[in-house]
């Protein structure tokens, strides 16, 4: 479609099919349609959804929890800190979790992540479908090795993940999906909670113990190794913090929720895209072998800018809220509205992104919205700052890397398979 012709065919469509035309420019052809309504429209109020497309205004709509809330979260995570908007809790636990996953791991994290994909990799012998032997699978054993969700199976992991995540973020009013698939979705979320919920009160349990034994005896034959679970289950929090076991429990549980489904998309995606562009992949392979990562992670980022995990996040206004005020797009946004601060597009406003159509990697990190912005920026940002990069660096890092084809989401919203060969 001509980049001038999406506010026309819009405008003269009849009410009902408006959020549906926008929907599916959305899924199909987002980079001209944003730019459309960035120049012309930046803020599109639709039946079902209003789109905010310019730099400055999604950063408005992120900036304010307490009028743009996570209220579409609040029936999807049982009470997890992210579905609270600005509150005691939600300050308090993000705080207790930031401080557990210490900075300073970061290294050794890193090269922890380089350890498991190389072995994967190598075990492979020229040939792999990525998604799920490879881009789920490392996250997943991150998420029992360094998390401390010692004792599940990764493709349990992985499938308690996928769910959560589909229903979170996927099967919301303005993903318009037909009712019976949007229950489908619903049940299989209620279904795998339950059984991460059995799995982490025995978690709890177990490591409790552990953790006692630990303690009587101190003694380094019955030490625990060193991760996220056991830090939380090592240190005595004061009453007035009422983080109990059962809080402890549910952020362990967060742990998981975030970590596996979206590093998966972002590695496939960031591997797809720069094979597909052999300058950038020669580029990206020279990067690779430096000692120091800063190159080649800033390669990665700028193609995450193309190929983000979402093109956008979402938000509902408690309270009506003039979005742009004093700027020719002035936007009355009623309360109860769905509001999706567009951060693809922001991502392309030349507003803060210079050129923002070429391929500039070490652009300004902090203008990316790549793990989101503002009090729901990613607990586990800092984990997935060396995790992303150096599971694509792996893969890259192999002699003539090649795909037999494109990602396959098999109609779904993740990649499902996508298969790579290289010279053994």
């Amino acid at each position: 479609m001509s980049e001038s012709r999406y506010l026309e065919q819009y405008d003269a469509a009849a009410d009902a099919d408006k959020s549906l035309l926008a929907r599916r420019w959305i899924d199909t052809e987002p980079l001209p349609f944003f730019k459309e309504l960035r120049e012309k429209r930046p803020i599109l109020v639709t039946p079902k959804f209003t789109l905010v497309t310019r730099f400055d205004d999604v950063r408005e709509v992120l900036n304010m929890p307490k009028v743009f809330t996570v209220e579409p979260y609040v029936s999807k995570m049982g009470d997890y800190l992210m579905m609270h908007d600005d509150d005691a809790l939600h300050t308090r636990e993000k705080s207790l979790m930031q401080c557990m996953l210490n900075r300073d791991d970061l290294p050794a994290v890193r090269e922890m992540v380089a350890k498991i994909g190389k072995e994967i990799l190598d075990s492979a012998n020229g040939s792999i479908e990525v998604v799920g032997k490879y881009c789920r699978m490392v996250p997943a054993t991150v998420v029992r090795e360094y998390f401390g969700l010692t004792g599940a199976k990764r493709a349990d992991l992985i499938e308690w993940s996928y769910w959560n995540q589909v229903d979170t973020f996927h099967n919301q009013p303005f993903d318009l999906l037909p009712p019976e698939k949007s229950q489908y979705i619903i049940d299989r979320h209620n279904e795998t909670s339950k059984k991460l919920g059995i799995f982490i009160v025995e978690l709890i349990a177990r490591r409790t113990l552990q953790v006692k034994a630990e303690q009587v005896t101190l003694s380094t034959l019955v030490r625990l190794d060193d991760d996220i679970v056991t830090r939380m289950l090592r240190t005595d929090y004061p009453k007035q913090l009422d983080f109990d076991i059962k809080r402890l429990g549910i952020n362990a549980g967060g742990l998981l929720i975030g970590a596996i489904e979206t590093t998966s998309q972002a590695v496939a995606q960031v591997i797809q895209y720069l094979i597909d562009r052999p300058e950038w992949l020669a580029k990206a392979k020279t990067a690779a072998q430096h000692e120091q990562p800063a190159e080649f992670d800033g390669i990665v980022w700028e193609a995450l800018r193309f190929v983000p995990i979402t093109p956008y996040l979402f938000r509902t206004t408690a309270s009506d809220y003039t979005a742009a005020k004093g700027t020719g797009h002035e936007t009355v946004l009623r309360k109860g509205t769905h509001v999706l601060p567009v951060t693809l597009s922001a991502m392309f406003d030349e507003r803060a992104f210079e050129s923002p159509d070429e391929f500039i990697p070490q652009r300004n990190w902090y203008n990316y919205f790549h793990f989101g912005f503002g009090s729901h920026e990613c607990l586990g940002r800092y984990v997935g700052m060396v995790m992303i990069p150096e599971m694509v660096r792996q893969v890259l890092d192999r002699q003539n890397i090649a795909a037999k084809g494109l990602i396959d989401y098999k109609s779904g919203p993740f990649p499902e398979e996508y298969h790579l060969s290289w010279t053994a």
